[in-house]
């Protein structure tokens, strides 16, 4: 019997699934943060083989059995070159592990969940990223900067501008078009402020990025409690993701749309959401003509999954899979200009 693992690895927690040669899940488990810029090659690696041979005890599958293949989409594995230095420190350090390995970003997991073919992920969770994959095995990027170059549509960047905003008002500096108090106060609260001179500590010395994040989800409430500022801040961020979709159309294959839409999947908190992003991403794609449908699809199962189908391939191995119980379709956008097309029956 063969064995296929695969892992999802964020910076602070990461998730591992066994499967058989039959595609069904044997085992699974959870660690810490695998993302080796934060904590060094030989720590991502051993944090790696300790979740490989806890599934393992769960699956029953001996020690010294190493697994046929190890699928990695880690945050932080977006180089070639220190790709293959945590594949080489996890071929020395623990040479039973696997036979077989696929190294690549966290996005390719989240990809490879949800088709086989490639498309495109949309990451807004804490961060933001977008990357597009054609068959031919091409790639695209718009993002993925992090906080101090980029981050828009993230609920790091939402939590920022609502800080922002309000600083900007109350210093006269530029006035809010919407009244800042529910956010203030939303502020206040979450970040234990008696005054805005307590904030500069978690902007320097200790700026906590998922904290400052977690404000996103307060501040999700109050747009949905009507609060105009908190449902513009959202709005904006429907506007940023419509932008990064835009920005990598120009490099979709046409054997990628073949079918007739593009899959984008749409990962990250930030996605449940989607009412209040909905009205304004919708208006920003508008403004471009596209010739293909984008469907926004959610992954119902972890991306450690994706990340077991590239390391069966890798290893020339056709596990069974079947992506249509992976996900669920979030939105499909239509051009209004195409489907005007087809109302008056023109086949132009």
């Amino acid at each position: 019997m063969k064995y296929f693992g695969g892992v999802e690895g964020g910076a602070t927690h990461s998730r591992l699934v066994i499967c058989d040669e039959s595609g069904k899940s044997v085992g699974a488990t959870s660690g810490l943060g695998t993302n080796h810029w934060g904590i060094g090659i030989p720590e991502c690696a051993r944090r790696i083989a300790d979740m490989v041979e806890r599934a393992k005890e769960e699956a029953g599958i001996p020690k010294e059995t190493p697994l046929t293949s190890l699928g990695l989409s880690l945050s932080g594995c977006e180089q070639e070159a220190t790709n293959r230095e945590l594949e080489q420190e996890l071929r020395t350090t623990f040479p039973d592990l696997a036979q077989n390995y696929a190294v690549s970003s966290d996005t390719m997991g989240s990809m490879y969940t949800a088709s086989s073919i490639g498309g495109m992920v949309l990451i807004s969770g804490t961060g933001s990223n977008c990357l597009l994959r054609n068959p031919d095995g091409s790639t695209s990027n718009c993002g993925g900067w992090g906080n101090f170059l980029g981050d828009e549509g993230s609920a790091w960047y939402i939590s920022y501008r609502a800080v922002k905003v309000v600083f900007d008002h109350m210093d006269n500096f530029e006035q809010s078009a919407a009244p800042v108090e529910k956010t203030w106060s939303l502020i206040k609260e979450h970040f234990s402020l008696e005054t805005r001179l307590d904030m500069l500590p978690h902007c320097y010395a200790k700026f906590d990025k998922p904290f400052f994040a977690n404000l996103c989800k307060k501040l999700s409430q109050n747009a949905e409690n009507g609060d105009e500022l908190a449902r513009s801040l959202f709005r904006e961020a429907g506007v940023h993701l419509a932008r990064m979709i835009l920005a990598l159309l120009p490099n979709v294959h046409q054997d990628l749309v073949k079918s007739g839409d593009l899959s984008v999947v749409c990962v990250g908190s930030v996605w449940s959401s989607w009412n209040l992003l909905q009205e304004a991403f919708i208006s920003e794609l508008a403004k471009t003509s596209i010739n293909f449908d984008l469907k926004l699809v959610r992954i119902t199962k972890s991306s450690a999954y994706g990340a077991c189908y590239l390391g069966a391939d890798s290893a020339d191995f056709d596990l069974p899979r079947n992506y249509a119980d992976n996900v669920t379709v979030l939105h499909t956008y239509t051009d209004p200009r195409k489907k005007a097309k087809a109302t008056n029956g023109c086949n132009c």
